[in-house]
């Protein structure tokens, strides 16, 4: 079933939405809790946990259906990974992103929010991480 464009567009704003406010809610745009959720071997606070549990029981249902599906229910062309190779970037990647996360407190959505609410500290992020995406874009083009 293909919806109208402009529903498309509905759907996409109340979802991203919902989404951000599930952010400020659960806290996880404050750096200190994230900071304090990821010090297993100190003042460990294992609220986001809850957060994360949630968060895989609502994925993994509808990616469950997704992998069943050619199309979106707006009629789109689904495209999940097709890959599950753990590589070197792959595990660069995630070790990049972790330390991020470990040092600033944020990872890109819930900085995303958080600039957008005014935070200082996101938006130095957000502009680091922005800057980060194009060096990508540009090192992954002189590859080719």
């Amino acid at each position: 079933m293909l919806l109208a464009k402009s529903t498309e567009k509905w759907i996409a704003l109340v979802s991203g939405l919902v989404f951000g406010f599930g952010l400020i809610i659960s806290e996880m745009i404050n750096p200190a809790k994230v900071i304090a959720f990821l010090d297993v071997a100190g003042a460990w606070n294992p609220s986001l946990a809850l957060v994360m549990a949630g968060a895989i029981a609502v994925a993994l249902p509808a990616f469950g259906w997704a992998k069943k599906q050619k199309n979106s229910l707006c009629g789109t062309t689904i495209q999940l990974p097709s890959t599950k190779l753990i590589d070197t970037r792959l595990i660069l990647g995630s070790m990049a992103f972790g330390a991020g996360w470990g040092l600033a407190g944020f990872c890109p959505a819930p900085a995303l929010v958080a600039a957008a609410m005014g935070q200082w500290q996101a938006l130095i992020f957000s502009g680091s991480m922005l800057v980060g995406f194009y060096l990508f874009a540009v090192i992954e083009k002189t590859k080719k």
